[in-house]
């Protein structure tokens, strides 16, 4: 029963590491324990952010720490999800109908929709590597990819 527990704390913990808090993700834990430094404050963090499973609630209406320029919107997970298949495609080959919309609803620019469509193609594999298994995990990876691009990251 303890293994079950840890288990579904550490797989809850994986989810919830691309919106806000780089370490602990954004949440309930996360506002508890902010402005704490150290590895218990934000291992419990995380793991009140899993339990809790409130970040879908706190992307949608901004609250909870997850709130800034780079925030998926309810519309985006939205999207995501309804045209997963479609989407995984465009980003496959940088260019499609599907992902210029992830854009807007990201709130890209025009001037960096290129970019955003280059850097999708390259980081395809990671984007959709085998341990996103929903939205939300993807567009947390996507994010990710994109913090590390110099474009990109004003975006997230």
């Amino acid at each position: 029963m303890l293994k079950k527990i840890l288990l579904a704390a550490v797989l809850a913990v994986g989810s919830t590491a691309a919106f806000a808090d780089r370490d602990a993700g954004c949440g309930v834990g996360s506002q508890v324990w902010a402005g704490q430094s150290g590895k218990l404050p934000k291992l419990l963090a995380a793991t009140t952010n899993g339990i809790f499973a409130n970040q879908l609630f706190g992307i949608t209406f901004g609250t909870l720490g997850c709130s800034g320029t780079g925030t998926v919107t309810a519309q985006a997970v939205t999207f995501t999800n309804e045209n997963a298949e479609t989407l995984a495609r465009d980003m496959a080959v940088g260019q499609g109908e599907s992902l210029n919309v992830l854009a807007e609803l990201l709130n890209i620019k025009s001037e960096d929709k290129a970019r955003f469509f280059a850097v999708s193609k390259q980081n395809f594999s990671e984007i959709y590597s085998d341990k996103n298994q929903d939205s939300l995990q993807v567009l947390a990876s996507l994010q990710a990819v994109m913090a590390k691009d110099d474009v990109l990251k004003a975006y997230v």
